[in-house]
């Protein structure tokens, strides 16, 4: 017989969850998740994928994968410290170091994981870490687990992160001290300001981490927002995902090779879960090969992300301040932010709200990511129907 006071405490709370308009409707994708998709039988204009360069379909990378299939098995069969590092996992490692100009990479099943076994492997209660305040779920689960003192500092507020870490290295109570930043802050679109982080992690001897999951692919000819500042030599961790611009799954770290051999002795995720697939392994080599040889998908991605921009702010849509493609809609009001996600696809629009937690009560917004495979006229198209349905909810004038 199930727990009544589990039973009393679901219900309670998913139907809290419906009034206030934080209740995430799952939709199921039937067939490729690309530039458009299919839900329920309707075609609608994808703009809520991370498939930034289109990858995740990419003929290219399907082949890779069906032939890594044949040649090594479905699966890896162990974890890596066994006998589950493959020939094409140490590809993979070798060609992402030389991607994002580092001495070694270490690759895990997802980009959560590498935040969660990275911070925690080199981070524990004797020491701090300088996190802002807009950082990934996944980075503060990571500090968490790791124990370490967290000290949040406003969104990237350079004379707030130096204040707090300044009185961190001269209070005496830590042994290490981080400094923690998403590279592009996926919910906004904005880059953080690494030069300056830098500049102060020098002058008080912190250790710096980049998780860049959504800057490379992006940003720096593709290697990242490390590397479109030119400050490769001078971070500590540079976290990526396999999962976003590279269109396959999983995540990596990207460091010296002393701080990689340490991951690979100590990080958990590593040491206790089967590592990833051959076929997964393949499809991120070619795309990673497709990055470093071809810059026509990124130079196409920022193309569309600026005419979806120029659009909705014509409009009079309150856009943000994105650098990146990454172009949020700001409604404000959960429920109303629900609705007019809702509006959106009924027209035609496959763009999905984002509230509370994923982002701060009030600030309930449409996060759309045109992507290198949009046309020109799928984009036109979505401003239209983002005129139609803002007019409809006097949204715009």
């Amino acid at each position: 017989m199930a727990s009544q006071a589990l039973d009393l405490f679901l219900s309670t709370n998913i139907e809290d969850l419906k009034a206030k308009g934080l209740y995430n409707v799952i939709d199921t994708v039937q067939g490729p998740n690309g530039p458009v998709i299919q839900i329920d039988g309707k075609s609608l204009i994808n703009l809520s994928s991370n498939n930034y360069l289109g990858l995740a379909t990419d003929s290219r990378l399907v082949d890779a994968a069906v032939q890594a299939a044949k040649t090594h098995g479905a699966g890896a069969g162990a974890v890596r410290t066994i006998n589950g590092t493959l020939d094409l996992h140490n590809q993979l490692e070798e060609k992402l170091a030389g991607f994002k100009h580092t001495e070694a990479v270490i690759v895990y099943q997802s980009g959560f994981n590498c935040n969660m076994a990275a911070i925690s492997a080199v981070m524990d209660s004797n020491d701090a870490i300088l996190s802002d305040e807009l950082n990934h779920a996944s980075i503060i689960d990571g500090c968490r687990l790791s124990k370490a003192k967290v000290i949040r500092y406003k969104h990237s507020d350079m004379e707030d992160l130096r204040s707090q870490a300044k009185a961190a290295k001269e209070s005496g109570l830590y042994n290490k001290i981080m400094v923690i930043t998403d590279g592009v802050f996926s919910m906004d679109g904005d880059i953080a300001k690494l030069p300056e982080i830098v500049k102060i992690a020098e002058e008080f001897d912190l250790i710096t981490y980049v998780d860049d999951a959504h800057g490379s692919g992006v940003l720096g000819e593709g290697a990242g927002t490390v590397k479109h500042f030119g400050l490769s030599d001078r971070i500590d961790f540079q976290i990526g995902t396999l999962s976003k611009a590279i269109g396959v799954v999983g995540g990596y770290v990207a460091g010296s090779k002393q701080l990689i051999e340490w991951l690979k002795l100590r990080s958990r995720p590593f040491l206790f879960s089967t590592s990833q697939p051959p076929a997964v392994i393949a499809a991120c080599i070619a795309a990673v090969d497709i990055l470093m040889n071809d810059k026509e998908l990124i130079d196409k991605l920022w193309k569309n992300g600026r005419f979806l921009k120029d659009g909705l702010r014509a409009l009079g849509y309150d856009i943000g301040h994105s650098e990146t493609p990454i172009t949020p809609c700001i409604i404000g009001d959960e429920v109303k932010t629900q609705q007019f996600s809702k509006r959106l696809i009924e027209e035609g629009v496959y763009a999905k709200s984002i509230v509370f937690p994923t982002v701060p009560k009030g600030t309930g917004r449409i996060r759309n990511m045109p992507t290198a495979a949009h046309t020109k006229e799928m984009l036109e198209q979505v401003i239209g129907v983002y005129e139609k349905v803002g007019k409809e909810m006097n949204l715009i004038g």
